[in-house]
């Protein structure tokens, strides 16, 4: 696909000089992109459990910890940007009792690497702590509040890119089990509800980046995103859910999405995307999760299908400016609904999208040069945005692609 990427690029000159202040003058540098400003994510749960060991504080078994290692190590050779699990049922499954030393673990494990971390998600109706339904509906609305600035403060620095509450279209009518989030969200309204933990958010750091995040791509979600910025909530990113299990959207649905939520000017992250590498699930399914089924295998033709699904939608997706990351959900195959969704089989091997992906952003959308300095030690770059090394005389420099005019770097 032809597409013009100039977006995603910038250019900037460069000055080198040698630890002595002088010009590193008609040399031949190499230019080398380690990372990428656009975030290429992928779901990294597991790091949980790797880093933070089992909840009770023992550690997991060596023969996991080395699967578990090579999974992540394979994912995150191609992403820089993972999401780690908030659900207040599971993170606070008992009152005053998060599971906050391993998510800082999982955290810390990403930092390490390079690797910028999401929070998911900080308010959603679904994987509700049952204890929230002890109070009444203003308490349980300041203890949601309270949890916000909790974690979102004690995160800060480790993570500062939140979806801070999760599938408010249908929050207010969801009906398959009471809970204490809808409750709030009918006795308050859906903006309200926004607004509050937007602010929680906001107050508890703010410099985070915060999402509303939605799998409901209908006017409905327009709506709501015009109301609450109409009540000047602080809402940095539009989030979009695309769980594809029953098929690929295609090009055409694509850029109606785009197209539609792109008139807010805000940025977009599609944050759980998910393309089946066997099976489709039933069209007459409503809610993925009705689907249910012990197992969900990978086939040859499904995995040469998914890889020319997954290439289009990213080729499509980085292509448009306001698009910032895409997240794949699952990075490893009997993940959520048993679904072959990731990149990865179950026994950690590589799918033909794994590689198709790996190509594209290592080789197509990634910058590597070789080039000569002038006799001042200058030269000029364009490349993808990101984090690059230059090497030059034996020497190294680091530094950020970012849209800067000039910049000076003393190789060491």
């Amino acid at each position: 696909m032809e597409t013009n990427l100039n977006h995603r690029k910038a250019a900037v000159n460069l000055r080198l000089v040698t630890e002595n202040g002088q010009p590193a003058a008609n040399q031949e540098i190499k230019i080398e992109q380690r990372s990428h400003k656009f975030l290429f994510g992928v779901g990294g749960f597991e790091a949980v459990e790797l880093a933070g060991g089992n909840p009770d504080g023992s550690a997991i078994d060596e023969a996991r910890a080395a699967h578990l290692r090579e999974k992540l190590d394979k994912l995150f050779a191609v992403n820089n940007y993972a999401t780690l699990p908030f659900y207040l049922g599971r993170y606070e499954p008992e009152e005053g009792k998060p599971d906050e030393r391993r998510l800082k673990a999982a955290a810390r494990w990403f930092a390490g690497r390079g690797i910028t971390a999401k929070g998911h998600p900080l308010c959603w109706h679904t994987v509700c702590a049952p204890w929230l339904m002890n109070y009444s509906n203003a308490e349980i609305l300041k203890k949601i509040i309270a949890r916000i600035e909790r974690d979102v403060s004690a995160f800060a620095g480790l993570i500062d890119i939140w979806d801070v509450i999760n599938e408010v279209v249908i929050m207010p009518i969801f009906d398959k089990y009471d809970n204490a989030v809808t409750r709030i969200c009918k006795e308050y309204g859906q903006v309200r509800v926004v607004k509050e933990v937007f602010e929680a958010a906001k107050r508890a750091n703010p410099n985070a980046v915060l999402l509303l995040n939605d799998f409901d791509t209908s006017q409905d979600y327009e709506i709501l995103i015009d109301k609450c910025l109409r009540a000047g909530i602080p809402i940095d990113v539009i989030g979009i859910q695309s769980h594809q299990h029953q098929g690929y959207w295609g090009a055409e649905k694509l850029n109606d999405v785009l197209g539609r939520f792109s008139r807010f000017g805000l940025p977009l992250h599609f944050t759980e995307n998910t393309l089946i590498s066997g099976d489709l699930m039933p069209p007459h399914i409503v809610d993925l999760n009705d689907w249910q089924v012990e197992e969900w295998p990978t086939t040859p033709e499904g995995e040469e299908r998914q890889s020319a699904e997954v290439t289009e939608l990213y080729e499509i997706l980085f292509a448009h400016p306001l698009v910032q990351a895409i997240t794949t959900w699952s990075g490893g195959d009997n993940a959520w609904l048993h679904a072959p969704a990731g990149f990865l089989r179950t026994d950690n091997s590589e799918k033909p999208a794994y590689r198709a992906l790996r190509l594209k952003i290592e080789n197509e959308w990634s910058t590597q040069k070789t080039e000569h300095t002038d006799v001042n030690g200058r030269v000029t770059l364009e490349g993808f945005m990101g984090a690059y090394e230059i090497s030059c005389m034996g020497k190294t420099a680091l530094f950020e692609l970012d849209g800067k005019d000039a910049l000076e770097l003393r190789l060491n």
